[in-house]
């Protein structure tokens, strides 16, 4: 689900206009977003948890000419779900 519809989906079911919507959706992403950025994990309870992985830099291979490059280290934001009871 992108960003757009989760706005349209909920304007639909509340009963807002599009602007309030998105107004809600930003309100709620933006301090998550910073939050993450922060390397602060973030918990909702009922629902599951952000949190950012720390990849280390690594020797990679073209598999088609085998030619060796280098990785760099990365961040990536991961979310797992809720363990259903």
């Amino acid at each position: 689900m992108t960003r757009s519809e989760l706005i349209n989906r909920m304007a639909e079911h509340k009963g807002i206009t599009q602007k309030q919507s998105e107004t809600v959706v930003i309100a709620m992403f933006k301090p998550m977003a910073g939050a993450l950025e922060a390397g602060i994990p973030v918990k909702i309870r009922g629902f599951g948890s952000f949190s950012v992985k720390n990849y280390k830099p690594f020797d990679g291979r073209n598999p088609k000419t085998g030619a060796l490059f280098k990785v760099k280290a990365k961040r990536y934001p991961v979310f797992k779900a809720r363990r259903a009871r």
